[in-house]
């Protein structure tokens, strides 16, 4: 390698001396400038970032006016060793992986769905378990696992930590809970390696990565939006409020927060709630209200919603209200989806246990949030490469 080559690499992707950091650098760098996914740099795509552009000049070898992951990575790598190739390791089914975050060896569960084509970059769905479980407990809660083989996105479910590494574990959302948060444990540090990890995997668009979850899950895809808000696109908690002041998210970050009315554990209005991680003493949950005027502040949209009554489809004693605050920059908003009655559960899909409260039938929280994640990718002007340097910013 030349030494401009190898100053290139540190200018632009902040690459130290492991082959390994500089695939996986090299990837994410690729993949964050592919704007349409197909694989390729065009000169569209390239044009915007001028010092980006510098630095891969020549590298189309082929003269064809389009540049390969293979083309990118030789480029750089000429003489040294072998190109990047698409990651292709994953097949459809389940799989567990495990990740070094500091000192700590952290796990999640792979779900990829029967439609997963390596060829094609594919949304991904990270799904936090909440405060007491585990990802074995989320696959049953959510049914997260059918809606991605019908749509076609890789789901993700972390493994919180907990004294014993299978159950009764929790994430550290910043504010909450248990465990976790006592001891400081890095699970924002833990979603990037996670992430970093299924890149080297799996062929993930890096612009479709969102986040939801279930209370503590819910807490934690608010933190996650506001401290990884360059990963992840846009998120849908569920019964979790933001546990911070305001979010610190560096562009605006869509969200669709689901929360019932009647939730006894993290109550809507906010306050102590029932259970292990709410009762009195133990965790003061941030109201719906705060979590969402928050947003809607931090995203820049109007200060009042539109609100739709929805279908009362069944006859469950719960009625759903949506409520959207739009004119947020570039088409960004905040949406709440208020169940009356509604307890601690996912909608549309049973509580594993009753003590969670009703669940109603008259929406799927897997298919509204679908929905939503489908209308707000990231822009391809907010990708941003970690290291030294250079933003992927028009």
């Amino acid at each position: 390698m030349t030494v401009n080559k190898l100053l290139s690499l540190i200018l632009v992707f902040g690459i130290g001396s492991s082959l390994e950091a500089q695939n996986l650098k090299l990837n994410e760098g690729f993949r964050r400038a592919d704007s349409n996914g197909d694989g390729k740099l065009s000169a569209d795509e390239v044009n915007p970032f001028r010092q980006f552009k510098t630095k891969i000049q020549g590298a189309d070898k082929n003269g064809d006016g389009h540049i390969t992951l293979e083309e990118f990575s030789t480029h750089f790598f000429s003489g040294v060793s072998a190109p990047l190739s698409a990651a292709t390791k994953l097949t459809v089914g389940g799989h567990t992986r495990t990740v070094s975050v500091g000192d700590l060896q952290r796990r999640y569960r792979v779900h990829v769905p029967e439609k997963y084509d390596a060829a094609n970059p594919s949304p991904v769905v990270i799904v936090f378990h909440g405060g007491g479980g585990n990802p074995e407990s989320m696959v049953r809660l959510t049914g997260m696992n059918a809606k991605s083989d019908e749509a076609g996105f890789i789901v993700v479910y972390p493994y919180g930590s907990g004294l014993d590494p299978e159950r009764g574990l929790t994430f550290n959302g910043g504010g909450c809970c248990g465990y976790a948060m006592q001891r400081k444990i890095d699970d924002v540090g833990f979603t990037r390696a996670l992430l970093d990890d299924l890149a080297t995997v799996a062929n993930v668009d890096s612009k479709r990565v969102f986040a939801t979850g279930l209370s503590n899950g819910g807490i934690m895809s608010h933190y996650v939006a506001s401290e990884l808000s360059d990963r992840i696109a846009a998120i849908a908690p569920v019964g979790g409020p933001l546990m911070m002041d305001a979010p610190n998210a560096k562009r605006p970050v869509p969200v669709m927060h689901f929360h019932g009315t009647g939730d006894e554990f993290a109550p809507f209005n906010g306050g102590f709630g029932k259970g292990a991680l709410g009762r009195a003493g133990i965790t003061e949950f941030r109201s719906v209200d705060h979590t969402i005027q928050s947003w809607v502040k931090a995203n820049g949209c109007k200060p009042e919603p539109e609100v739709i009554a929805l279908p009362d489809k069944a006859d469950d004693g719960m009625k759903c209200t949506r409520k959207t605050w739009s004119g947020g920059e570039d088409g960004r908003e905040v949406v709440l989806i208020e169940i009356e009655n509604g307890g601690h559960t996912w909608p549309g899909n049973e509580p594993i246990v009753a003590m969670l409260g009703k669940s109603t039938k008259d929406i799927s929280a897997n298919d509204l949030m679908w929905a939503f994640f489908q209308e707000h990718p990231m822009k391809s002007t907010e990708a941003v490469t970690e290291g030294i340097g250079v933003t992927l910013r028009k």
